[in-house]
C-alpha cells in the first residue's frame, strides 16, 4: 500500500496548484522530483518576467505529519533572505536623510562599545554593516540555537551582558567581507534608534505595505501555540521531522513570514530604479549599488562580484546575478534576480536539510525563465610571475564564531598548489577547486563566466586568496604544524590512557589505582554529557542546562585528571615511561585548547 502515498501526494499537489496553463506544469513536476530524490518536504517558488508578470507555484507537502498539500499562496519563512529587505528599509531612511552610509554606528548606538583597533580612522559605519565587511563575527550558538528569547525579546539583548569579544572587529572595517548575523542584528538597532519605532513594526509599516507585501510580516509568527498561523507550512528537518519556528535573540538578521507572491512583488522593485507607483522610494544612486561590492581588498585587486548593499553577485548556471540565500530552522530559500532581463526568481523549501542539493532548485528556476546563454566575461591568460610564491596552507581569515577559532585553524583550512597550468584548492573537508588564470593574479573557475578569485595581499601584510565572500590567509607555518602536532599527541595520549588503562583496570585488584586511573575516568566522563544532550532539543544547545553544564564541567576536569595521573606517576615508586609520555601529551594538547578558549567548552558562551 506505501505506492499510494505519493500517488496521493501528486494528485493533492496537482490540485493545489494555480490554473495557469500546460506551460508551468513541466516546472511543478521537475521540482516534486527534485524535492523526492532530495528527500525534502515542500517547496513554493516565484517567477518574474517582463512578459508574463509573476507566476507562483507548489509542489510536495506543507506538513509532513498531517500530510496537507503545499498551496502556492502558502506561507514560508526564508531565514536570510530577510536581510536584503531590512537593507532596503536602511536605503530608505538614508534616502530620506535621516541617515547615511557613512555614519559611524556608535554615534547610534552609544551603549554599545566596539573593540576596535582602527577606531581613530575606520570606524564601523552603516555601510559597513550592509555589505558584511565589519568585521564582525557571525553569530553565537546562544543567539540562534535557545528557547529563552521571545517574540518582545529587545533587540539589545543579543548585546547586553555578552562577552566583550562578541563586538571585536577582526579586519579593518571595508577592507574583508565576512558574514555577519550580528551585523544585521546591529542594523535593527540602527532602524529603531532612528525611526523611533520597534523595527518590525517599522518594516511593516513603511517598507512591506510601500512595497504591496501585505501578506508579509517581519514580526514573530509560528505553526502551533496560541495566535499560531494556520496558513504557515511547518517546518522540518531530514526525514520529516516537524520544528515550529521559535523566537531568537537576531530577529532582524532572519525573521520574515512571507508568500512567493510577495517574492516577486520584492524582486520586481529590486530590479526598477527604486520608485513605487511613479514616486521615488529609494534613491537610484543607491539602488544602482544593491549588488555591487566596493571598497574591499578583493575588488581593489580586480575582483568584480562580491557583496552590495543588499545581494551578492552570483555567477552560476552561465548566468550573472544578485542573489541572497535563506536558512533558518525547517526552511531553505533563495531569491535571485537577473536585472539585465528583467527577470528574478524566488523559492522556499520547508526542510532544512544538511544532505540536501538545493542548487538543483536554482537550476531548475533560471531554466524557467528561459534566460539567453551569456557570454564568458574572462579568457586565460599568463598568471603573474611571482605565481610560485603563494602555494601553501590557507587557513580562514576572519573567524565566523571567535571563540572556536582553533577549530577554523585546524580543520578549515586550504591547501594551494600550483601545477604550471592551473591553480587548485584543496579544503581539508569538501571537494578541490580548479582554478584558471585569466591574467595577473585573478583567476576563474570552470563553467563560470567571470573571475572568481584573487590573490592579493592584505592591508595587513597577509597573503590572501579570496573570491569575494570567503577570504584565506597563509598560515603562519609554525602556529599550524605546532597546532595539529599538538592535537595528533594529544589524540594518541588519550587513546594511551583508554586502552591501557582499561586493560590494567580490568586485570588488577579493585583496591588498585595506578596512574592512569583517574586519567582514564575523566576520558570516560566525556561521554556523560551525550544522553543528556540527546534528551533535550537542539534548539537549547546555546543555553545553560544540565547537558551543556556536564559538558563544561568534564570538559574542565580532563586537564585536572590528566595531571592527578602525572602527580602520582612521579609520586614515589617506580615509573613507567609510557605512562609519563602519554599523559604528558594529553595534558599539553588540554592546555592548548584552553589556552585558545575550547577548555572548559561552554557553549552558552
Amino acid at each position: 500500500m506505501t505506492y499510494l502515498i505519493p500517488l496521493v501526494t501528486a494528485i493533492l499537489v496537482a490540485l493545489s496548484m494555480p490554473l495557469r496553463g500546460w506551460a508551468a506544469a513541466p516546472l511543478a513536476t521537475e521540482i516534486q522530483r527534485t524535492l523526492q530524490q532530495e528527500q525534502l518536504t515542500g517547496a513554493v517558488w516565484a517567477t518574474v518576467t517582463p512578459e508574463g508578470g509573476a507566476h507562483t507555484g507548489a509542489a510536495g507537502l506543507a506538513d509532513a505529519g498531517s500530510g496537507a498539500a503545499m498551496r502556492a499562496d502558502q506561507r514560508v519563512q526564508v531565514g536570510s533572505v530577510a536581510k536584503p529587505l531590512v537593507a532596503i528599509a536602511v536605503l530608505r531612511l538614508i534616502t530620506e536623510d535621516r541617515l547615511s552610509l557613512d555614519t559611524p554606528v556608535a554615534t547610534l548606538l552609544p551603549a554599545l562599545s566596539f573593540n576596535n583597533r582602527w577606531e581613530a580612522t575606520d570606524p564601523v559605519r552603516v555601510r559597513h554593516l550592509l555589505s558584511h565587511t565589519a568585521g564582525l563575527e557571525n553569530f553565537r550558538l546562544w543567539h540562534v540555537f535557545s528557547l529563552t528569547a521571545t517574540a518582545d525579546t529587545p533587540l539589545d539583548a543579543a548585546f547586553t551582558g555578552a562577552d566583550a569579544a562578541l563586538l571585536t572587529v577582526q579586519s579593518r572595517p571595508g577592507s574583508r567581507f565576512a558574514y555577519s548575523n550580528i551585523s544585521y542584528g546591529l542594523l535593527g538597532m540602527v532602524i529603531e534608534a532612528v525611526s523611533g519605532q520597534r523595527y518590525d513594526r517599522y518594516l511593516d509599516t513603511q517598507l512591506l505595505k510601500p512595497l504591496g507585501m501585505r501578506d508579509s510580516t517581519f514580526g514573530f509568527v509560528t505553526q502551533t501555540g496560541p495566535g499560531a498561523d494556520p496558513r504557515l507550512a511547518m517546518g522540518h528537518f531530514e526525514h520529516g521531522v516537524t520544528q515550529a519556528a521559535t523566537p531568537n535573540y537576531l530577529p532582524s538578521a532572519a525573521q520574515l513570514t512571507t508568500t512567493a507572491a510577495d517574492m516577486a512583488s520584492f524582486a520586481a522593485f529590486l530590479m526598477g530604479d527604486g520608485g513605487i507607483d511613479g514616486k521615488p522610494f529609494i534613491d537610484p544612486r543607491l539602488m544602482a549599488q544593491l549588488g555591487t561590492p566596493a571598497g574591499t581588498e578583493a575588488v581593489r585587486a580586480g575582483l568584480t562580484t562580491g557583496h552590495g548593499h543588499a545581494l551578492v553577485g552570483r555567477d552560476r548556471h552561465g548566468q550573472l546575478g544578485y542573489c541572497h540565500p535563506g536558512t533558518t530552522v525547517g526552511f531553505n530559500a533563495m531569491l535571485c534576480v537577473y536585472p539585465a532581463r528583467h527577470k528574478a526568481f524566488f523559492v522556499a523549501v520547508n526542510t532544512d536539510s544538511e544532505t540536501a542539493d538545493y542548487d538543483r532548485f536554482t537550476r531548475l528556476l533560471i531554466d524557467a525563465l528561459e534566460l539567453p546563454p551569456a557570454a564568458p566575461v574572462v579568457q586565460r591568460a599568463a598568471p603573474a610571475g611571482d605565481i610560485g610564491a603563494w602555494p601553501g596552507i590557507y587557513v580562514p581569515a576572519m573567524h565566523k564564531i571567535s571563540n572556536l577559532a582553533w577549530t577554523d585553524i585546524v580543520f578549515n583550512f586550504v591547501r594551494m598548489s600550483w601545477d604550471g597550468g592551473t591553480l587548485r584548492l584543496a579544503p581539508f573537508q569538501g571537494k578541490p577547486t580548479v582554478l584558471t588564470p585569466t591574467g595577473g593574479r585573478l583567476f576563474t573557475q570552470a563553467g563560470r563566466l567571470d573571475n572568481t578569485h584573487v590573490l592579493l595581499i592584505g592591508d595587513d601584510g597577509q597573503r590572501i586568496v579570496s573570491d569575494g565572500i570567503r577570504n584565506y590567509a597563509k598560515a603562519n607555518m609554525a602556529l599550524f604544524a605546532g597546532l595539529w602536532a599538538s592535537l595528533a599527541a594529544g589524540l594518541l595520549g588519550l587513546a594511551y590512557v583508554v586502552t591501557i588503562g582499561s586493560w590494567r583496570l580490568l586485570r588488577a585488584r579493585p583496591r588498585t589505582r595506578g596512574p592512569l586511573f583517574a586519567p582514564l575516568m575523566g576520558v570516560l566522563a566525556l561521554a556523560l554529557p551525550a544522553p543528556l544532550f540527546y534528551l533535550q532539543s537542539f534548539m537549547r544547545m546555546g543555553e545553560l542546562t544540565m547537558a551543556s553544564a556536564t559538558l563544561a564541567v568534564v570538559t574542565a576536569a580532563l586537564p585536572l585528571t590528566l595531571a592527578a595521573g602525572l602527580a602520582r606517576q612521579w609520586r614515589g615508586g617506580p615509573r613507567n615511561v609510557a605512562d609519563t609520555v602519554a599523559l604528558m601529551a594529553a595534558l599539553q594538547c588540554t592546555l592548548v585548547l584552553a589556552a585558545w578558549g575550547m577548555l572548559p567548552l561552554m557553549l552558552w558562551k
